[in-house]
């Protein structure tokens, strides 16, 4: 039991285990229970599911509540939650926290889904295949995300002023974001797709919903292990999440250095992202001035840094952060809704 309660970034082991048991209780679920079979996901199953998934996720924010209420939450990382003046307030500024981050890595994520579309678009993925890509997709994130917020708490942890690089990255990919809105990705040209067609044996055409396949080799005729088309797909899928993790882990730690918020908002905003891909991968136009609206966002968040050190005793309210951070994706999803209608119409 004492091995249980040792703090690990912050937070008791028993904590971290529980969370983990409950993430791999959902892919559980979602694998083995709603989606035993190889099918194509309707967009009412996909609305349904992103329903759960984001309620689950909000949920988690009592959870967030209950823990930071305790004595767990007194020894955050994060001054602002640390030195609150009582419990409540301790645990209520978490929850604030939490949210202003799950709904950034949310926002993020969706834009995710536009360079996913095009990815299975490249490669002609059929609807019934795609889950399976997204699911071992998410698995590889949730690995992927703990080894980069792992490095990231501890880099702050260690070096407080690594804070401030992250505020002029977050500065330069806002602006970055808002004078290149417009470029699409060229997926034939992209380098980790020409490295594997040069190295791997890669079949032709799909053969189901399999990522790697027994075949002869046409030039001595031993049985040898090909990819398929389906396995590059899932390889260019988890690199676009590394290049958008790039963006969100320093955007989420501007937010909070608490490990466990960064970590656990990141999780749930990207669970649901499988699911709500197959309603939004349809009309992805309509969300187009979002990501002006998130361009803007991350600006914030990086100069939020800076003020912080000048303004409010060195720490920007966590209420304030949220209000701003809704505001601007709230208008960002309505004015692109009122753009796009006739589109929508259509």
């Amino acid at each position: 039991m004492d091995l249980l309660n040792v703090l690990w970034l912050g937070m008791p082991v028993w904590i971290w285990l529980s969370f983990i048991v409950v993430v791999v209780a959902l892919l559980a679920f979602d694998l083995g229970v709603m989606h035993r079979d190889t099918r194509e996901i309707g967009v009412r199953e996909s609305l349904n599911m992103s329903a759960l998934y984001i309620g689950l996720g909000l949920a988690w924010g009592a959870a967030v509540y209950w823990i930071y209420l305790s004595e767990a939450g007194a020894q955050s990382i994060d001054p602002q939650i640390a030195g609150a003046a009582s419990t409540a307030e301790r645990a209520w500024t978490a929850v604030t926290l939490y949210v202003t981050g799950y709904l950034v890595e949310k926002t993020l994520a969706l834009d995710n889904v536009f360079i996913i579309s095009m990815i299975f678009t490249y490669f002609a993925v059929p609807r019934e295949y795609q889950h399976r890509v997204l699911f071992w997709g998410i698995l590889g994130v949730i690995v992927l995300r703990a080894l980069m917020i792992g490095l990231g708490a501890a880099l702050v942890m260690q070096f407080s002023w690594i804070m401030y690089i992250f505020a002029v990255f977050l500065i330069a990919t806002g602006v970055k974001m808002l004078v290149m809105m417009d470029e699409k990705p060229d997926i034939s040209n992209n380098p980790v797709l020409k490295f594997m067609r040069k190295r791997l044996r890669v079949t032709e055409t799909l053969h189901g919903e399999r990522f790697l396949v027994t075949l002869p080799d046409p030039k001595t005729g031993t049985m040898v292990t090909w990819a398929t088309p389906l396995f590059l797909c899932l390889v260019l899928v988890e690199v676009a999440d590394l290049v958008f993790a790039v963006d969100s882990v320093p955007a989420i730690f501007a937010i909070t250095p608490d490990a466990f918020i960064v970590y656990t908002s990141n999780i749930f905003a990207i669970l649901g992202l499988r699911a709500l891909y197959f309603a939004l991968a349809a009309m992805v136009h309509r969300f187009h001035y979002l990501k002006y609206a998130l361009a803007l966002v991350l600006v914030l968040i990086g100069v939020k840094i800076f003020l912080g050190d000048w303004l409010f005793d060195g720490k920007v309210p966590a209420s304030l952060s949220l209000s701003l951070t809704t505001g601007l994706l709230a208008a960002g999803i309505f004015y692109s809704w009122w753009k796009t209608r006739r589109a929508g119409e259509g």
